[in-house]
């Protein structure tokens, strides 16, 4: 049966990689949960967390950063008696509803709307408050709470947006700044898959060197979130194959329990040993239509396994045809 293996050294790698950009990386747990406790046990990383449920991940809630959305007091009460003290809220209702709760000795985070222009119309919600707010709700609370910071967040795979240095000081006034402890760029750092352009990686590299640069002569620690760069590399999804007509491969795992990635983003994995040969189509088991691993790949011969590369991201399963969630072999 199809099977996720994911390399724990690898995951640690990439968190090291990250590291290097940044004075503090939280790991998003919602990315892959399965990496969370390899990280909490090897690493300094932090987490961000976005529901209830999901805290269970996280065995020591301190290194925790909790994502506010509709929270009550007694759910942030609860929050903080767990240990929980690192908190992100995108919107003035939950803001007020958490500092009626009379916290000072923790680390609040403000979430900021920036605009992206490659946006998609009425497919994305626009999670933040607008900058004059945050501008405004910055300097009632400096002194207030332990640590205090701005965050933002671009969507998954971002290529294009990483000028943030103008972005930000056209944001925000001097004094604004230097009211805050953090800035948070939020996740958004690309992996490797056949649909991305990975000439560009480098760049975005050295724009989030600058920017961490800028931020600490101002004495503001930079922090980023990468869920994705480091999961993804880090995961083999190995398959079987249970079919081959004409120029059509049968795998025995869907996009809906292993790759929902491959439709919500697109990420098209990257398929071992892919490169010359014959092109070939890579479906899924199930009846639908859109359940395509590649739609085009190209292969000198077709063996009994397909493995699937940087399958680590967004590959929680679904019950759609009663699928099996596969199992994870973490390896060294």
């Amino acid at each position: 049966m199809a099977k996720f293996i994911l390399s724990k050294s690898k995951a640690i790698e990439q968190y090291n990689k990250a590291k290097e950009l940044a004075d503090i990386v939280s790991y998003s747990s919602k990315t892959n949960p399965d990496v969370t406790p390899i990280l909490e046990a090897e690493t300094d990383a932090k987490f961000n967390i976005h529901t209830i449920n999901e805290l269970k991940r996280v065995k020591d809630k301190s290194r925790v950063y909790f994502l506010a959305q509709g929270w009550s007091q007694e759910q942030i009460k609860s929050l903080l008696n767990q240990g929980v003290s690192k908190f992100i809220v995108d919107n003035e209702t939950d803001l007020d509803t958490f500092l009626e709760c009379d916290v000072k000795d923790v680390e609040l985070l403000l979430r900021v709307k920036l605009k992206e222009r490659t946006l998609k119309t009425e497919r994305y919600f626009v999670f933040g408050m607008v900058s004059a707010v945050v501008s405004e709700r910055i300097k009632e609370l400096k002194g207030k709470v332990k640590t205090l910071g701005i965050h933002f967040h671009r969507k998954t795979q971002n290529m294009a947006e990483w000028n943030l240095i103008p972005e930000i000081s056209g944001m925000f006034e001097p004094d604004v700044l230097e009211a805050i402890d953090v800035l948070d760029i939020g996740g958004g750092l690309p992996s490797v898959y056949a649909n991305t352009n990975v000439k560009v990686f480098n760049s975005i590299y050295d724009k989030i060197k600058e920017l961490r640069a800028w931020l600490n002569e101002k004495d503001i620690k930079l922090m980023i979130e990468p869920g994705r760069f480091i999961c993804a590399p880090c995961v083999k999804l190995v398959t079987k194959v249970v079919a081959v007509y004409e120029n059509n491969i049968i795998v025995d795992a869907s996009v809906y329990n292993s790759d929902t990635d491959a439709f919500v983003v697109p990420a098209k994995l990257l398929v071992e040993g892919e490169g010359s040969g014959q092109a070939y189509v890579i479906k899924g088991v199930t009846p639908c239509s859109m359940d395509i691993f590649r739609y085009r790949v190209y292969l000198s011969e077709v063996k009994d396994e397909i493995v699937f590369l940087n399958a680590g991201a967004y590959n929680f399963s679904t019950d759609f045809c009663d699928l099996e969630k596969l199992e994870t072999e973490v390896v060294n």
